[in-house]
């Protein structure tokens, strides 16, 4: 198997404390004295990453959960404090917006200057430069200071450069949030034939379909450490669902059981009782039991329904809504059994939630709640699988 274009083991960094000129002087004076400094933050820790040649890696994360840090390592802007990472091959890469273009020349003055820093010579330049030129698409621009440019111009100019290149590796940090929407198509189609090609990517983004699309890997950084590392779509759905759980409201906690006319007793899925989750696969069969204490001997009626882990309501039924009443399985305790077949939930994390009513259906007594991930490899939106098909059309015919 081929070595791999990028490989990082341990990598972490770190910076001292400097809220004022006199914690830069104390930092120094710790580091001539003791050669290290103790009092640092650490933005990011323990870092193994492995990319060989043709694969393309996707770095998600909340704002601020070390993404930059650990591209400017790995293209070796910045050194690392703890770890090593290997590069072996060229990396073309866009880091921040207008990093390397001197503002004070044009675009073309900055293109030629870009070209010599990686290598290319007059020959080839000359060869290339109608390419760049086409690619930004900044017309009569590219003759004007980069000062005067917008932010999506200059994403332009840089990517046209990098474009021409065609690096072993190109390394990408949000790109595709800048500019129109005509150039992140041209973008995207770039990348595409970058990959088919044989080419190496690593894209920071936000965009989890970007992600999707472009990625077979990912890495979730989360506060600076390693969150999930692998396949894109376990990873992203992953990231999806936590923040899904940060966004979801505080749920009100339920009257101690035992206390009202009806409780739960237990929810199992699949067979599986107990608190821990389980783990389906798009289609799969789900079978919901639920067991439900009654105090007074009366029938109760259960709702059982699906929402997502922030709380978005899925689907619910009732027995009282389908006219299926709970068995009595002891002096006191009801159970029902709710079965959906090919479960059509698109993947991500879910909840199964049960509540005992009263006999009428009117008023809720408790709730009990258990975890589903519904895993596969799905761009589709939503929550859940519509049956659907597309239907041929004939070819308009041209006009003559």
């Amino acid at each position: 198997m081929n070595a791999p274009l990028i490989e990082a083991r341990g990598l972490g960094k770190s910076y001292p404390k400097v809220h004022r000129n006199a914690d830069r002087l104390r930092a120094l004076g710790r580091l001539l004295l003791r050669g290290s400094d103790p009092d640092r933050v650490a933005v990011l820790r323990d870092v193994d990453l492995s990319v060989r040649r043709g694969e393309s890696l996707g770095l998600i994360g909340a704002n601020g959960a070390g993404k930059s840090t650990l591209l400017k390592l790995v293209t070796g802007v910045l050194t690392p404090t703890t770890g090593r990472v290997q590069v072996n091959g060229t990396i073309g890469a866009l880091l921040e917006l207008g990093a390397g273009f001197h503002p004070e020349y044009s675009g073309r003055d900055n293109v030629v200057m870009a070209a010599a820093l990686h290598g290319l010579s007059g020959a080839e330049l000359q060869a290339r430069l109608p390419e760049i030129i086409a690619f930004a698409d900044i017309g009569a621009y590219i003759d004007e200071p980069v000062k005067h440019y917008s932010s999506g111009m200059v994403v332009r100019l840089g990517f046209a450069v990098i474009a021409a290149l065609k690096p072993d590796l190109l390394v990408t940090d949000e790109v595709l949030a800048v500019g129109d929407e005509s150039f992140q198509k041209k973008c995207i189609r770039w990348m595409q034939d970058y990959l088919d090609g044989g080419g190496t990517l690593i894209l920071v983004s936000h965009s989890m379909y970007h992600v999707q699309k472009l990625c077979r890997h990912a890495l979730w950084l989360r506060d600076g450490a390693v969150a999930e590392y692998g396949d894109v779509f376990d990873v992203t759905q992953a990231y999806l669902a936590w923040h899904e759980r940060k966004s979801a409201p505080a749920a009100e906690p339920a009257a101690a059981r035992g206390e009202g006319e009806f409780g739960m007793l237990g929810l199992a899925l699949n067979g599986e009782d107990g608190e821990r989750g389980v783990v389906l696969e798009g289609g799969a069969t789900l079978r919901v039991h639920a067991r439900v204490r009654s105090r007074d001997g009366r029938v109760p009626s259960v709702v059982i329904g699906l929402v997502r882990a922030d709380g978005t309501p899925v689907y619910g039924v009732g027995t009282d809504m389908d006219g299926c009443a709970p068995v009595r399985v002891a002096a006191d305790e009801y159970a029902c059994e709710l079965q959906f077949d090919d479960l059509a939930l698109l993947p991500g994390n879910y909840l199964v939630r049960a509540h005992p009513l009263d006999p009428e259906g009117l008023r809720l007594f408790d709730t009990l709640e258990r975890g589903v991930a519904v895993r596969g490899a799905s761009r589709e939106f939503g929550l859940v699988r519509l049956a659907h098909r597309w239907n041929p059309l004939a070819e308009e015919a041209p006009t003559p």
